[in-house]
């Protein structure tokens, strides 16, 4: 092989790997899936028939499906706000280095070093009706994941503070990359701290905020792990979503073919979810 020839094909080689598992834990699984959701499938997985379009007619013909989408596009569109202002807010706040900032930065990320089945667990007990820190401090008698009305609030509330590490370190550094010339200049001109997030920082800072606001309705879309260990879809399916629509018609009934139509969907859902916010992209997002 001439020397030509094997610089030529070095990249591809660096590529090789990536390309492996992409194929073998992304791309055939997804194809391997959208298969299943076109056929009758038996309960060890193995496609028996062609069934059409008649699972996704029985997917969609099922009461469970109505509730699991409508509680999955309200914790998306609840929690993906509320979790930017958030963490916005608190990287503006810490954006300017003072003595001991390492100390309440530190603490802001803390949610990135704990699992999500610990901080669940945690959440169980804090908003426990009897025991619970929460119920104490407000001098409620509320049982949040035993009452129907309840259960999706302390889930978001479980989903904000898990999303507020991350969130806040990309927002921290986007604040502190923004030139201190331009921000010395909007102060000479009279403009307030406020006025200066909303017309200069927050535009210089656009594509992190549209990277926050695509992965975290990504993440919202995906919400499984909380409603599996605290609520199981309950209690009168108030926290059943798609994620655990899946779940369930999988592992619990046996229902592959179905399981795997919520998954297309929920695929579908989510990847026009974000082609609409990168459709805003074009209006609002300004790249230095």
């Amino acid at each position: 092989m001439s020397e030509r020839v094997k610089k030529a094909a070095k990249p591809y080689l660096f590529l090789l790997p990536m390309v492996v598992f992409a194929v073998g834990f992304v791309y055939y699984p997804f194809l391997k899936t959208a298969a299943q959701s076109v056929s009758n499938v038996n309960f060890r997985g193995e496609i028996t028939g062609f069934a059409g379009w008649e699972n996704y007619r029985y997917l969609f013909s099922r009461r469970e499906f109505s509730i699991a989408l409508g509680n999955t596009l309200r914790l998306a569109l609840i929690n993906v706000p509320v979790t930017l202002v958030i963490t916005v807010f608190l990287a503006f706040l810490c954006a300017p280095v003072r003595r001991g900032h390492t100390v309440y930065e530190t603490m802001l990320t803390l949610p990135m070093a704990v699992s999500m089945a610990s901080i669940t667990l945690v959440f169980k007990v804090l908003l426990n009706p009897s025991v619970g820190y929460l119920n104490y401090v407000l001098g409620l008698n509320i049982g949040w994941y035993e009452d129907r009305h309840t259960a999706m609030a302390g889930i978001l509330m479980l989903t904000v503070w898990m999303g507020i590490g991350f969130n806040f370190l990309l927002f921290l550094s986007a604040f502190r990359s923004i030139p201190p010339d331009i921000l010395g200049s909007a102060e000479l001109d009279g403009a307030g701290k406020f006025r200066t997030l909303f017309a200069i920082q927050l535009p210089l800072i656009s594509p992190t905020v549209l990277y926050v606001l695509c992965t975290n309705m990504i993440q919202a879309m995906m919400t499984s792990g909380p409603i599996l260990i605290l609520t199981q879809g309950g209690p009168s399916r108030s926290t059943l979503t798609m994620i655990y629509l899946m779940y369930t018609a999988g592992y619990s009934s046996a229902n592959y073919s179905l399981a795997a139509c919520v998954s297309i969907v929920t695929f579908l859902l989510t990847l026009t979810c974000t082609l609409i916010l990168f459709l805003m992209e074009r209006k609002r997002v300004h790249y230095q």
